[in-house]
């Protein structure tokens, strides 16, 4: 972390003053889109995420508007965002350092209820006000009043156009595509628009110190909330009591399990466009069931 950037965060943090103080700073795992840092001064810790400016235009101050929204919401834990910005050419977003701990026997339940009472958080359409990313992709929030219409334009559509122009995927897949989407309005159920996590793999779920559940790396948006659960299912990490508490505080309709890899289309694109052509043939067994 260079010196520049160090005093840019410092500033945000404490003003102008002893800006030349150093901080310990410790690299840290935070995915495969940003370099991230555990970073200390004193008795302050932070976590701080940093990317090229210009490469991700927006993509932390969209994620800090994210985090937001999910905190809004009294549910999960979720990071407090302490500050953001740019030092030439790197964006940084400072947050909330949270030390993990284990889970306990109520941590499978609790997780679920909490979920459930997330998704109850609702608005006329689908989508947000804000476009924002999934990883280091563009996600197009444009609001939409049918979940069956958002979901092939602003989501499998954007995807397999860039998975189509990189040549990881070719026209027989863009044509079975084509024959699924006049079937989405009669395989999924209307539903109201539920504020959703929008990337909720298990890496993304983390447990503090006290076991309560925490939620970091939102791609947020009004959705189907099958999305979230479909997410849930792709990668495993989720104990099935999870699944069982969220549905009896927020029932699902009786043959969700089976619409699983209908709302796994969306990620595995996106996993198509970030890691390649290891992923496409999980995604053409989900369009399989389908079409």
């Amino acid at each position: 972390m260079h010196k520049n950037l160090q005093a840019a965060i410092a500033i945000r943090l404490y003003g102008q003053e002893d800006i030349d103080k150093p901080f310990s700073i410790k690299p840290v795992h935070g995915g495969s889109v940003n370099a991230a840092y555990k970073i200390t001064r004193g008795s302050d810790t932070f976590f701080v995420k940093v990317n090229n400016a210009a490469h991700h235009p927006l993509m932390f101050e969209l994620e800090a508007k994210g985090l937001l929204a999910l905190q809004q919401t009294n549910t999960f834990r979720i990071p407090h965002v302490l500050a953001n910005g740019c030092a030439d050419d790197d964006a940084f977003l400072v947050l909330e350092w949270i030390e993990t701990g284990r889970q306990n026997t109520g941590s499978a339940e609790n997780f679920g209820q909490k979920l459930a009472a997330l998704h109850r958080n609702t608005h006329k359409l689908f989508g947000l006000a804000d476009d924002n990313y999934i990883g280091s992709l563009f996600q197009s929030n444009g609001q939409m009043r049918y979940w069956a219409e958002f979901y092939m334009i602003n989501r499998l559509d954007h995807q397999l156009e860039l998975a189509f122009n990189a040549g990881l995927l070719g026209a027989a897949h863009i044509a079975r595509f084509s024959k699924l989407y006049p079937k989405l309005e009669s395989l999924i159920p209307h539903e109201a628009p539920a504020l959703i996590h929008g990337d909720l793999w298990y890496g993304n779920a983390l447990t503090d110190t006290l076991g309560n559940p925490v939620l970091i790396d939102p791609a947020v948006y009004y959705g189907h909330r099958e999305m979230d659960l479909a997410m849930m299912k792709l990668f495993g990490g989720f104990d099935d009591a999870v699944f069982r508490a969220y549905h009896q505080s927020f029932p699902l309709e009786s043959d969700w399990e089976q619409r699983i890899p209908l709302h796994q289309l969306y990620p595995l694109l996106v996993h198509v466009n970030l890691f390649g052509s290891g992923y496409v043939q999980s995604l053409e067994r989900a369009l399989n069931l389908f079409v």
